[in-house]
């Protein structure tokens, strides 16, 4: 049986090309054009992943996601992808307070979309084993929930694409891992074909959050083999 998705969305058009896309990658996909029948179709169809607009006629996104949060039993806990066309980040924040389970400003491209559904259900998987939401290696802080990177307080700016690969290795601080690994551990992205594009995103990680790019700290290169994440960091 294919994944159920739910899209609730006022953009007819948008929702179609979405659908479409998301049917191709094998997901079953409803939509619903409003936040009130959304919400019952939440409850009456019980999906797997619900994507959510913010900016909605009448019951706006934000109200949907607390309304969901509040429903009994398990449609309570049904994923929610959020979709947000603003550029403050106060949405963003309040919707994931709310329950939203990661978000994607607009426009977007559809793959991008993909791989943030599949992440988010995997991380939904049965028998997943709890992790702490955030990630810290000195002055370094990965907030995997709200998918920002700080260091020393301030912001580190990351692709979408590179705060997945950085988590990849944070997550296997200590272990040296080849760029093949990498690109299977975060296989629900759409990766490139050759590995060395895995350089190309390592040094601008790098440029990110190292302190001395030509002497990383955080990062570390084993020649002939891949990288490795180091445990004590400043």
């Amino acid at each position: 049986m294919p994944l159920r998705l739910l899209m609730i969305e006022d953009d007819a058009r948008l929702a179609s090309m979405v659908g479409e896309y998301l049917e191709q990658a094998g997901f079953a996909f409803a939509h619903q054009g409003d936040g009130a029948s959304g919400l019952a179709a939440v409850q009456e169809s019980a999906p797997d992943l619900v994507i959510l607009d913010l900016m909605l006629p009448g019951m706006d996104g934000l109200e949907v996601c607390r309304r969901i949060r509040s429903l009994p039993g398990a449609a309570a806990s049904v994923p929610v992808l959020m979709l947000t066309a603003k550029g403050d980040a106060m949405d963003r924040i309040i919707g994931l307070e709310l329950g939203a389970d990661d978000y994607l400003p607009k426009p977007f491209e559809p793959r991008e979309l993909l791989a943030r559904i599949r992440a988010v259900l995997r991380r939904q998987s049965p028998g997943a084993a709890p992790t702490q939401p955030v990630l810290r290696f000195g002055s370094l802080e990965i907030d995997r929930d709200a998918r920002t990177v700080t260091v020393a307080g301030k912001p580190a700016e990351l692709t979408s694409y590179q705060f997945d690969l950085l988590v990849t290795l944070a997550e296997r601080a200590g272990r040296v891992l080849s760029r093949e690994q990498i690109m299977e551990a975060v296989r629900g992205r759409e990766l490139e074909a050759f590995d060395r594009s895995i350089d190309v995103h390592m040094g601008r990680i790098r440029a990110a959050i190292e302190t001395d790019v030509k002497h990383p700290k955080r990062i570390l290169t084993v020649r002939g083999v891949g990288y490795v994440f180091a445990r004590q960091q400043d």
